[in-house]
């Protein structure tokens, strides 16, 4: 019994850290060149980063689950690579996570980027720092403000994710059944106590959260401004 109860809680925490962590490398450079170039393209682009906050999440997920099946065009590809469909998997799940929270890192990315001083990269620029070298050494200490944002935001979305989820992943217990899934579960069951305990837990959970973030946060503009 405890194990079924604490399998959805394992499961979302480890879908929260892979899509974290997995945006946390892909959101970077999409959230950098948002912030530095003057491409035509960069506001289309940046609207479809943004898609995920303003569309259903049934919608998404109705979406992706064309594209990654039989019949789409992911789905096709995956099945030629031996690694067959992503629909109703783990590896499914994260695939539509990364997509449904990437605006949640690459838009705190993007507004700490903007907030950079430009003479402070031409400063190391005439130091002959290479540019690799500028953005590890001078961009990513002061833009942590804007990571630790991101990766806080990610993973707490990630925790609270259910229409896209139910849609990719169904209702699978062990592989594919979170938190939110499982909590809608037991109110479809009438257990209510059951139900509680789960959606009291992502309340607290919740609540830390964005408390540690604003803590976090705060500490790190009193360090700068010091």
């Amino acid at each position: 019994m405890m194990a079924t109860y604490w399998e959805p809680v394992w499961l979302t925490l480890k879908l929260a850290t892979m899509t974290t962590l997995i945006l946390a490398v892909v959101g970077t450079p999409i959230a950098w060149w948002l912030a530095r170039s003057q491409h035509w393209l960069r506001q289309p682009i940046a609207a479809v980063v943004a898609l995920p906050l303003v569309l259903p999440p049934t919608v998404l997920g109705f979406y992706l689950l064309l594209l990654l099946g039989p019949k789409g065009v992911v789905g096709q590809l995956t099945e030629q690579l031996g690694l067959g469909l992503l629909p109703f998997t783990f590896e499914g799940l994260v695939v539509a996570s990364v997509i449904y929270s990437l605006p949640f890192t690459v838009q705190p990315l993007q507004n700490a980027f903007i907030g950079i001083n430009n003479q402070l990269l031409e400063v190391a620029a005439t130091l002959r720092a290479s540019p690799m070298d500028r953005f590890f050494t001078v961009v990513m200490p002061l833009a942590r403000p804007g990571f630790l944002t991101a990766a806080v935001l990610t993973f707490a979305h990630t925790i609270g994710e259910f229409g896209v989820i139910l849609m990719i992943g169904g209702n699978i217990p062990g592989e594919t059944k979170v938190l939110s899934v499982a909590i809608y579960d037991h109110v479809e069951a009438i257990e209510y106590t059951q139900a509680h305990w789960l959606a009291g837990g992502m309340v607290v959970f919740s609540f830390v959260a964005l408390v540690t973030l604003y803590s976090l946060n705060g500490r790190v503009h009193s360090g700068m401004m010091k």
